[in-house]
């Protein structure tokens, strides 16, 4: 919460468009920069009206009535705001007269935010992606669970010394299982996350104050290394006498030979591969990650591992043009073929 804010209260009159004698009655709430008008349904003379003090002019008793009856609106439009303060609610022009008219501001939680934004951005983004999600979720919930001996907190609650200290949780937290202990740039990806469901808040108008102005990410730049021909003619060459080895093995020098990432490669169809205007085969797909149009000339031994893998029964069951397999048991029989070799 915004520890001080902008408020003002100012009565202005709204001519309706009949022409009539008589304006409308309107109260300005402003905070910061948000400003809104709502009606009070009270109608009076332009001519008595002082726009400076925000009164009526006069002594008669309807004129004392109507101001009584301002200052009664005014009061109580403070006491909304006192209430939001004590309250640590997110103080808006809206919020403060949906209090006045009865209608009481619901307190967002963090799980609330999550949950939200995973089950929005479910039908946009790639498995995958969505799946990293529900990790950086598991590890709000343990960090949650350790800090606060709690499974949710308010988002008044969240703070730049909240996240640092989830930075914190995220470097020291020790696997049970296999896992490695989190890296560097692993933990600054589940903070980058985290970040992209609180900014959905913000704009939600849940939280009003960005806990990350002053939170700086710190990523540390990797030199990916990569296969020297050599090494890949080891690959290509090495005798494998278990099928799923060798199966493994051809996808990833096919991917070797065309460029495609691994769920491009998953994802081909026999659709994808054309006859081009040279007389030779090309692959014509779509980037899972940015949807950009690829062509791709099918050199000799990627063409062989297309036909290899044609008549393949979960090939054709999946109508792939490979038989598929997980990217997490690709990486880990990669590992055992780079050991073989």
């Amino acid at each position: 919460m915004k520890s001080t804010n902008t408020f003002g209260i100012h009565f202005v009159l709204r001519k309706g468009k009949i022409k009539a004698p008589k304006a409308t009655l309107y109260c300005r709430i402003t905070v910061n920069t948000s400003r809104l008008e709502m009606s009070l349904k009270r109608l009076i003379d332009p001519k008595i009206w002082n726009d400076q003090t925000g009164m009526a002019r006069g002594s008669r008793e309807e004129v004392k009535s109507l101001n009584h009856y301002l200052a009664e609106v005014k009061s109580r439009m403070i006491e909304c705001y006192q209430e939001m303060q004590l309250e640590k609610l997110v103080i808006t022009a809206d919020a403060i007269k949906n209090r006045f008219q009865g209608i009481y501001q619901q307190q967002h939680t963090l799980a609330e935010v999550i949950e939200h934004h995973n089950t929005r951005m479910s039908d946009t983004l790639a498995y995958g992606t969505i799946k990293n999600y529900f990790t950086t979720q598991k590890y709000i919930q343990k960090f949650l669970k350790a800090k606060f001996k709690t499974s949710d907190v308010h988002l008044y609650h969240l703070s730049y010394s909240f996240i640092v200290d989830f930075e914190h949780f995220l470097r020291n937290y020790k696997p049970v299982d296999h896992h490695k202990p989190i890296q560097n740039n692993g933990v600054m990806k589940h903070i980058e996350r985290f970040r992209k469901m609180i900014n959905m808040s913000i704009r939600l108008e849940w939280l009003d104050k960005d806990p990350f102005v002053k939170y700086q990410q710190k990523f540390v730049k990797v030199t990916r290394g990569f296969l020297t021909q050599e090494e890949l003619n080891v690959i290509e060459s090495k005798t494998l006498l278990v099928e799923r080895l060798q199966w493994v093995r051809d996808l990833f020098v096919f991917s070797c030979y065309t460029g495609l990432a691994y769920i491009d490669t998953m994802k081909l169809t026999p659709s994808n591969i054309c006859l081009g205007m040279d007389g030779d085969y090309w692959l014509m797909t779509k980037r899972e990650k940015t949807d950009n149009e690829v062509r791709v000339p099918l050199l000799p031994k990627a063409m062989a591992i297309i036909e290899k893998y044609k008549d393949h029964p979960r090939a054709l069951n999946s109508g792939t043009a490979f038989p598929t397999i997980s990217n997490q048991k690709m990486n880990s029989y990669l590992k055992e073929i780079a050991d073989l070799c």
